[in-house]
């Protein structure tokens, strides 16, 4: 039944956190919703927060709220902000829409992506150690250039293909790998024999039971020597051990948004590896993400409002 034919609205619980404040807005606009606002570091809900049946945990640290669940006998519906559903799937109950915000993430990922293959390829990290030495290093870094690069992207939804569009503009001969073959997308299947014939590997795939430790000792061992890894997906899909021993034998490069522990812990050996640059899980942090993630938010839970099933319905929640 189209929930919009009954007379007492759906409430929609949205944090109330600064960075959720276009949220309140925008899925206060849906006919047929009635948004009520909570604290995602709270530990109990009133009762009309109690009383909602739609779900929205907030744009940052998403996983705060997830004890509150338990307090809400009428939710039907769980919508993240995030691209990936990995730290709420298992907890949400089988009966209860889990939906992603696929799509919200896209220009600001691939945006990091091209700017952390670029500051590689480019020597940044080298260039700014001798300026804060005060050196004019002209000559004294090698850098390339990004053009006629082979680039792999494993993941080939919004964000993988966002990338992979920024990187045919620099003219780089992009491969895709995807979880379903399609035309011009391969299959995890076929990773050994793309990966080593790849100067550039962009992780952009969500976090599931295939995609854990997807970069593993073996895998890592086919890159070729002088090779870059990118990781904007999950930290878990690398295995940080195999990973480390390929930066310290100065065999591979990397770039890392995302890392296997997270946060990395002060005095991890991540940090003094020669070879990779990381940033601290940021890759979609600049101003609009939120609004963008939230109009997403918005069309999904139309969709399920109207009695139909989101385009960013989480099916598989291994």
């Amino acid at each position: 039944m189209n929930r919009r034919d009954k007379e007492e609205p759906v409430k929609i619980l949205i944090s109330d956190e600064t960075d959720d404040r276009v949220g309140v807005d925008l899925l206060d606009r849906l006919d047929g919703a009635d948004v009520v606002t909570y604290d995602p570091t709270a530990t109990e809900l009133d009762q009309s927060q109690r009383a909602a049946e739609i779900m929205i945990p907030p744009y940052r640290g998403s996983h705060r709220p997830l004890e509150l669940l338990s307090q809400l006998p009428h939710l039907r519906m769980v919508q993240l902000l995030s691209a990936g559903s990995d730290e709420w799937a298992p907890y949400v109950p089988g009966h209860v829409m889990l939906a992603s915000g696929r799509g919200g993430h896209a220009h600001a990922v691939s945006e990091w992506i091209l700017s952390a293959i670029l500051c590689q390829y480019r020597g940044w990290p080298s260039l700014l150690n001798y300026q804060h030495d005060g050196v004019w290093a002209h000559r004294k870094v090698e850098a390339d250039t990004v053009a006629g690069k082979k680039t792999l992207i494993v993941g080939a939804g919004h964000i993988g293909l966002a990338a992979a569009k920024r990187l045919q503009l620099m003219d780089a001969e992009v491969t895709l790998v995807g979880r379903i073959a399609r035309e011009g997308v391969h299959t995890a299947a076929d990773l050994p024999a793309l990966v080593p014939d790849h100067d550039i590997v962009v992780i952009a795939a969500p976090l599931t039971t295939s995609t854990r430790g997807l970069f593993g000792k073996n895998m890592l061992a086919t890159m070729p020597d002088g090779s870059l890894l990118v990781n904007a997906g999950r930290g878990e899909i690398i295995d940080t051990d195999a990973l480390l021993l390929e930066l310290n034998a100065g065999r591979l490069r990397a770039a890392l948004d995302v890392t296997d522990p997270e946060p990395l812990p002060a005095g991890h050996p991540l940090y003094t590896a020669p070879g990779v640059i990381i940033s601290p899980h940021m890759s979609r942090t600049v101003p609009g993400t939120n609004e963008r993630c939230y109009q997403v938010a918005a069309e999904q839970v139309a969709t399920f409002l109207a009695g139909c099933t989101p385009s960013n319905a989480v099916l598989d929640r291994q």
